[in-house]
């Protein structure tokens, strides 16, 4: 009723102003266009997508029903008010949806604030300005930015290098440019890279301006590589090279640094030309073989951490920045070391003495050997010659064995020492290894860190009294045939003792009718002690 009271009360107005109109000698039929034109003013200004201000007059269900003046109120959901605006009474700007045929209104405050805000944005700006905003969400291909409408950032636009996710800025207040305002889609898309690239090049001319080598800058860390990484000072990107990450050992970038990082670094050296930076960081701490002399005198002992194996070496490190190389031949007074790591593990404590430093190539030799006592010192006292030695069988070659008599300390068993009697061609037919066998120092060299043994020398030789006296000229005995030659045949005769039965000793048999372990008669013809030689014959036997 009081609605219909104020479109009665508006035409009533109107009809006034025609009365005075016509007292005033006005045209009839121009106050009768005037009259059309107000009514039609009337029916526009609740016509389909128009904004029109409404009061709060109460709530039905989950609406808010407004009055905008028309015929009927209008219904709202809720859900596109805040708190404040819900209250009865409140002033609020609505969209007119629909006018139903009923007479009916269907309005929506979220259309008239997006059109409110679209008009608003276009009226302060255009392509090409910057803009403020909050990011909203993610959207396929990039993030929603409300700037007082939602507007478009592409993820390509969202940062100088493409972002891995960009809905990590979500919830973040960003700068960022218009670069496209479509009007009859109501789409705008803004660039934040822009606008860093712009900050970034009036950064660059400004601290071009001021790099000086030895400046102290911070920057970012931007991309890392497998020979250093690279520093963004905030315009300019600079090379941080592994080598000058720290005074010690860096086996990759990413033992130091990572993306994103913060760090500050030293200015080194500037091409102003090329637009390159090198860029230190071991620098701003003390070089640590400035008075490494002084630190680690040679012949000094220090303890260290190892921290690499190569086939060569151990390299030792004895502090930050300073490591030291232990050659394999330096590891063991007693042990031949093929590789370190027979003996060593990373990460291992070992003690090890100064050999040299070369300040130049800022290298240290080290040797852990020489950090202890060498065995080898008092080898004679231990082992002098003719003393008899208990071991055991290390190693077997074709010349000997290796018998080891102490800890590390092994000797030679030479093939020629085994026997008095028996020709050895290979230990591997007396010995196993780890076998347990008696021997005698035969020789000792401190120099060459060699011991020889032997065994037939725990015996008494044979060919003195024993064999000559058994094997008096003339005496026949059984033999076995060990080898046969062109020149005659060797025959075993006693356990392991052999003599030549020389082809002229024969009685006219060829050598070749013979075989290795046929048995054979011969006969003693001389024996000869010092040449331990015994020869035989067929001959009348």
């Amino acid at each position: 009723m009081a609605k219909q009271l104020t479109q009665i009360q508006a035409v009533d107005d109107v009809l006034l102003a025609t009365e005075l109109e016509l007292i005033l000698g006005k045209d009839l039929q121009a106050v009768e266009a005037a009259l059309v034109a107000s009514l039609d003013a009337s029916k526009n200004a609740f016509a389909p997508r128009t904004i029109v201000t409404g009061f709060v007059v109460g709530h039905h269900n989950d609406d808010v029903v407004i009055d905008i003046g028309y015929k009927s109120e209008g219904v709202v959901p809720s859900e596109e008010f805040v708190e404040a605006e819900r209250q009865v009474g409140s002033k609020v700007q609505v969209m007119i949806v629909e006018t139903k045929p009923t007479g009916g209104l269907v309005l929506s405050k979220r259309q008239a604030d997006l059109q409110i805000g679209w008009n608003q944005v276009l009226a302060g700006n255009k392509e090409g300005d910057r803009v403020k905003g909050k990011v909203i969400r993610k959207i396929k291909g990039g993030l929603l930015v409300d700037i007082g409408v939602p507007v478009f950032l592409p993820a390509s636009q969202v940062d100088l290098r493409r972002a891995p996710d960009v809905g990590e800025y979500i919830g973040q207040e960003v700068e960022a440019e218009i670069i496209k305002i479509d009007i009859e889609r109501k789409n705008i898309v803004v660039s934040r890279r822009k606008v860093l690239e712009e900050e970034r090049k009036k950064n660059r001319e400004s601290l071009v301006k001021q790099l000086q080598v030895g400046d102290l800058r911070e920057g970012v860390v931007k991309n890392v590589t497998d020979f250093g990484a690279f520093i963004d000072l905030g315009g300019l990107d600079g090379l941080l090279h592994i080598t000058d990450m720290s005074w010690g050992r860096v086996s990759h970038p990413t033992e130091v640094v990572h993306i994103g990082q913060k760090i500050e670094v030293v200015v080194l050296d500037y091409d102003a030309e090329r637009n390159r930076i090198s860029l230190g960081l071991k620098q701003k701490t003390r070089n640590p073989w400035e008075d490494i002399g002084e630190r680690y005198p040679i012949g000094s002992t220090h303890s260290g951490e190892v921290v690499n194996l190569m086939t060569y070496g151990a390299f030792i490190r004895l502090e930050d920045g300073i490591e030291g190389l232990v050659h394999v031949s330096e590891m063991s007074w007693t042990r031949q070391v093929s590789h370190p790591n027979e003996i060593l593990k990373v990460g291992e404590k070992v003690t090890a003495m100064i050999l040299e430093i070369d300040h130049e190539k800022q290298e240290i030799s080290l040797g852990m050997k020489q950090a202890e006592q060498n065995p080898w010192e008092n080898i004679k006292d231990k082992f002098p010659v003719g003393a008899k030695v208990s071991g055991k069988v290390k190693n077997m070659t074709n010349y000997g064995a290796f018998i080891e008599i102490a800890p590390g300390i092994e000797g030679l068993l030479h093939v020629n020492d085994i026997s008095w009697t028996k020709k050895v061609a290979n230990p591997a037919t007396e010995f196993t290894k780890d076998q347990d066998v008696d021997c005698v120092v035969l020789e000792i060299d401190r120099e060459r860190q060699r011991i020889s043994l032997g065994m037939k020398q725990l015996t008494e030789d044979p060919w003195t009294k024993e064999i000559p006296a058994k094997l008096q000229k003339n005496t026949v005995l059984d033999g076995k045939v060990t080898k046969v030659t062109n020149f005659g045949v060797f025959v075993e005769i006693l356990d392991g003792l052999e003599g030549l039965l020389h082809v002229s000793e024969m009685g006219g048999v060829d050598p070749a009718t013979l075989q290795p372990a046929q048995e054979i008669k011969v006969k003693v013809l001389n024996v000869e002690a010092d040449t331990r030689k015994i020869g035989l014959s067929m001959k009348g036997v």
